[in-house]
């Protein structure tokens, strides 16, 4: 069974996803990495928005849509999650492990 990392943030483990859709309809997938991490690889289509930049930027993100949050290994982006439900009114759920347990999960990137 699936026990997130961070109790009390919503959560998703990759193995959980579809691989061959792996970000649902009616998802934004928002990378909240810094930019040279980005730069080295990222999922495509996701959205871009340093963790350091959320507050000032949040409103890019449409509230309408679920967002699933990543980063390299899960913390930064639970710590988005947390802000985006808590602070912001999102719907919004972690990538338990990061792009580390994405890539693991055989799921795209490109650089």
């Amino acid at each position: 069974m699936f026990q997130p990392m961070f109790p009390g943030v919503p959560a998703i483990a990759p193995t959980e996803l579809d691989a061959a859709a792996p970000v649902p309809p009616g998802t934004t997938l928002l990378d909240v990495r810094e930019q040279d991490e980005w730069d080295s690889a990222h999922v495509p289509g996701s959205v871009h928005i340093p963790l350091g930049d959320l507050p000032a930027r949040y409103g890019e993100l449409d509230p309408d849509l679920r967002v699933l949050v990543i980063c390299h290994s899960g913390a930064r982006s639970a710590r988005a999650t947390q802000w985006l439900t808590e602070a912001a009114g999102f719907d919004a759920v972690n990538l338990d492990g990061g792009i580390v347990a994405w890539a693991r999960a055989g799921l795209p990137i490109e650089a």
